[in-house]
């Protein structure tokens, strides 16, 4: 190795590793050389499609997404010890979303600068080709669909003519092997998939850690890293001021409420975010809190009825029977007391007053339901008492003592209850002296003064069962 080779090569190594970090060039240790990674500039919204089999595990067989990075480029290179005076640096190209005959063509076009410039060093040249043209040169546009071929064959010739007219200069290809230095390093089109999505939410988020926003919480402005933006508006908030805002949220069982504090916006923080923010005590009830809204909305899901339990259960089809996994609790998913086969559930006198009213605004199929349920007999009786209340209500008043129902056919209006034999006018239903219960009628700064014979209006509706009247 010449003097002057060896000084070019030590040049060209430290100028490159001064001008970009170690995710885009790291030297080699043992040999002259070294890896460069280089991310192809992308234009705005672009799309990458990928179709397969269902072996491939992609839903409906297609898969579509806009990207703002790809992965890589990768330029594995060694320098020989004539280089660069006489030969070109050795060199392997890798991708994971460019086929082999794509990187053949690039490799080919590698070869091309080194041969305009021989003599001269290329590292450099072939880096910016590489970052900036290779969209241009290959004639990839969005949507972009990347192909996945078995590596260390050649191409069908269909394919390789296909992709050999769009590159420009690749004419003299057509009947050529793939290059050995062409590499495509992936294994199928869902790893494929898999490192597209990693790589662009990785550098995404290298991007946003880098920058100031400023928060419309505190107002103060913060790096990128001590914020945190909403999935599906971008609204950037400092972690310090979301943190508190969860907290509080979480503590007063708002699960669903950790919305973007913007006004009128409704995207929510995902759950990895929450986590991320809040501590391990507040997330495990968030998450506990979250999951059982879920389970609430499942017309198949019952919780145990035991307190201890409350295990999520699932109920058998065309079945009143749920045994709980947990506690092995035999119970009936309708009224959530021990199983009782075919027996109709029991219901308490505070229920049945709705049941009734459930029961006569329902339609057909809801009643036969009820019918089932409860009992036949069991609706008829509780229909039979609430015509019965009904009809007290409107012929009776209740004694002010016992509350005893009672009717008034005709007579006088001081009463006597016989269930509690309590003396009381009829018309203020005022308690009486026992004593002198007329004195009521008697007493001019009475209000019924005078009035114990007086007939109100709807007394002649009234039966005389139980009281006696007094004259």
């Amino acid at each position: 190795m010449s003097s002057e080779d060896k000084e070019a090569q030590e040049d060209e190594l430290l100028a490159l590793a001064s001008i970009y970090d170690e995710d885009e060039f790291k030297r080699a240790e043992s040999v002259q050389g070294g890896e460069m990674r280089i991310s192809v500039d992308l234009p705005p919204n672009f799309n990458i499609f990928v179709s397969g089999s269902p072996l491939e595990n992609l839903q409906n067989g297609k898969f579509e997404c806009t990207v703002r990075f790809l992965p890589p480029i990768v330029l594995n290179f060694e320098f020989p010890t004539d280089y660069p005076s006489t030969s070109p640096p050795i060199f392997t190209l890798s991708s994971k979303w460019l086929s082999q005959v794509q990187l053949t063509a690039l490799c080919k076009h590698l070869d091309n600068l080194w041969e305009e410039n021989q003599g001269c060093v290329v590292l450099f040249a072939w880096m910016q080709f590489l970052k900036e043209e290779t969209l241009g040169y290959l004639n990839i546009s969005s949507p972009y669909e990347p192909k996945i071929y078995e590596q260390g064959k050649k191409e069908n010739q269909s394919n390789k003519e296909e992709v050999c007219c769009t590159v420009a200069g690749a004419a003299a290809a057509e009947e050529e092997f793939i290059d050995a230095r062409a590499v495509q390093d992936v294994e199928s089109l869902s790893s494929l998939i898999r490192e597209i999505l990693d790589f662009d939410q990785t550098q995404r988020e290298k991007c946003f850690n880098s920058k100031m926003y400023l928060c419309n919480i505190c107002f103060s402005e913060k790096l990128g890293s001590e914020c945190m933006h909403f999935m599906d508006c971008r609204h950037v908030y400092c972690k310090a001021c979301l943190k508190d805002y969860f907290e509080i949220q979480i503590r007063d069982g708002q699960v669903h409420c950790l919305n973007c504090p913007e006004p009128k916006c409704s995207s929510v923080a995902t759950p990895g975010q929450v986590k991320e923010l809040v501590g391990e005590q507040l997330f495990a009830r968030y998450d506990r809190l979250l999951l059982q809204s879920s389970l609430d909305l499942m017309a198949d899901v019952v919780n145990c009825p035991r307190p201890c339990c409350q295990t999520p259960v699932m109920q058998e089809p065309c079945c009143s029977m749920a045994i709980c996994s947990r506690c092995s609790y035999a119970f009936c998913i309708l009224c959530k007391k021990t199983y009782h086969g075919v027996s109709p559930c029991k219901i308490t006198a505070e229920k049945l007053i709705d049941l009734e009213i459930e029961y006569l605004q329902a339609d057909e199929a809801t009643r036969k339901f009820l019918d089932q349920r409860y009992g036949k007999r069991v609706i008829q009786k509780a229909l039979e008492e609430r015509g019965s209340r009904a009809w007290l209500e409107k012929n009776s008043k209740s004694c002010p003592s016992c509350g005893t129902p009672i009717q008034k056919l005709d007579g006088c209006n001081k009463m006597t209850c016989t269930g509690c034999m309590q003396h009381f006018c009829w018309i203020c239903m005022g308690s009486l002296s026992k004593a002198n219960p007329y004195g009521h009628f008697n007493d001019p700064s009475s209000p019924c003064f005078d009035r114990l014979f007086q007939v109100l209006q709807n007394d002649a509706g009234f039966q005389d069962e139980d009281f006696q009247d007094e004259d």
